[in-house]
């Protein structure tokens, strides 16, 4: 009887195991892959940026802080994807920090995405959308959110999701690819779909796209931009993280048989040529993990930052010599490729011993024109500012 209790006892330690493992280790990056966040004072002065420029805390202690939105009211919203929550931050006294925090939602299946519109707040879970009506009125007690659409995939790999409205009015949903690299049968996988704000109209506006968690419309042209994650498992050099431009629906940019537009898959590569399909407008370095990028229309940073795209690297998970942790500054020719891309923002990932402090994920602009960045490893929103 004694063994068996010993038995019984180790099935339910590894049961348990395994439950974490399949949780924690289940998604792509694992959640826990640094374990512990970054729990000391904040090295900001380590951090360089272009001269004149300033980068100071508009929020902390917001544990595992993913995607921005901001209301024309004044709320910052922020999502989670480990933590499960969302919250909404104020600045009620105009100090450029935050100093009211909400909690809106928790306990959610990785709500990575938030959106608003018409003073309402859109939630993306894993497989579903949310909405709280009348967020603004509703902060100290918002309720139960409807339920907008709930037919996405269900798999947690890649499956958290970025969310946007387009210049069109209708809201931007992405659907990673359900593993490191496969050749799915249902065609919402590694795509870009879109909807009516109420849930209607579904359709899958583009294919090929592995995993993006950032996109952004063009301020002038209304052509959309949007960052993808390379695959896994080819080595620490291939393939590199993409910057993609779809000036029309209906495109296809390589996944599973092409990466960074001229390589091969092993597996799927001989199934369809690299040349089919449009390659990236900029390679982004190899497991850097671009997520979120935004273009700057403010006025705040000097003119020659109008317009340009900045993109978040948010860093790589299993690279020997770890690359990315930096925010890139992107510059466009008239036509819409890249003429430049180069760091805005470095620090956070000491390239001398490897270790790392923070990890940049997200951009939101407020009215004074600086810019809003989220780090979800440091539990902390930052404002960057031009010093005149």
């Amino acid at each position: 009887m004694k063994y068996i209790k010993i038995l019984v006892a180790i099935i339910a330690v590894l049961a348990i195991i395994f439950v974490v493992a399949k949780y924690k280790f289940g998604v792509n990056p694992p959640i826990s892959t640094f374990g512990t966040d970054y729990k000391g004072k904040l090295p900001l002065d380590s951090l360089i940026l272009p001269e004149g420029f300033v980068i100071s805390v508009f929020a902390d202690s917001v544990v595992n802080a993913r995607s921005l939105c901001y209301s024309p009211e004044g709320t910052l919203y922020v999502s989670t994807r480990s933590a499960g929550n969302v919250y909404a931050l104020k600045d009620t006294n105009g100090d450029n920090r935050a100093d009211k925090k909400y909690t809106l939602l928790t306990g959610a299946n990785m709500p990575n995405g938030v959106a608003w519109k018409n003073g309402h707040l859109y939630i993306a879970e894993v497989n579903r959308i949310l909405k709280i009506e009348n967020i603004e009125s509703r902060l100290d007690n918002p309720g139960t959110p409807i339920v907008v659409y709930d037919k996405y995939p269900t798999e947690t790999h890649h499956g958290w999701k970025y969310i946007a409205f387009g210049p069109d009015g209708k809201l931007y949903i992405p659907v990673g690819a359900p593993c490191n690299i496969c050749e799915s049968k249902d065609p919402v996988y590694a795509s870009l779909t879109r909807m009516n704000d109420d849930g209607t109209g579904v359709e899958i506006v583009h294919s090929g796209i592995r995993n993006t968690v950032g996109f952004a419309w063009h301020p002038v042209t209304g052509h959309l931009y949007f960052t993808d994650n390379g695959r896994d498992m080819m080595g620490d050099d291939v393939p590199e993280c993409e910057l993609n431009y779809a000036p029309k629906d209906k495109m296809h940019f390589g996944y599973p048989y092409c990466h960074q537009g001229d390589v091969a898959d092993p597996e799927f590569g001989k199934k369809r040529k690299c040349d089919e399909f449009t390659p990236p407008v900029a390679k982004m370095g190899p497991h850097t993990a671009p997520l979120g990028m935004t273009f700057y229309t403010g006025s705040q940073f000097p003119a020659e930052y109008s317009n340009r795209i900045f993109v978040a690297r948010h860093g790589s998970w299993n690279r020997t010599k770890k690359s990315g942790y930096d925010i890139m500054v992107v510059t466009l020719n008239e036509d819409g490729t890249v003429k430049e891309s180069k760091p805005f923002i470095t620090g956070w990932l000491n390239t001398k011993t490897d270790d790392v402090w923070g990890r940049p994920v997200d951009f939101e602009l407020l009215p004074d024109g600086s810019m809003l960045i989220s780090d979800d490893f440091a539990d902390v929103v930052y404002r960057v500012y031009y010093k005149k």
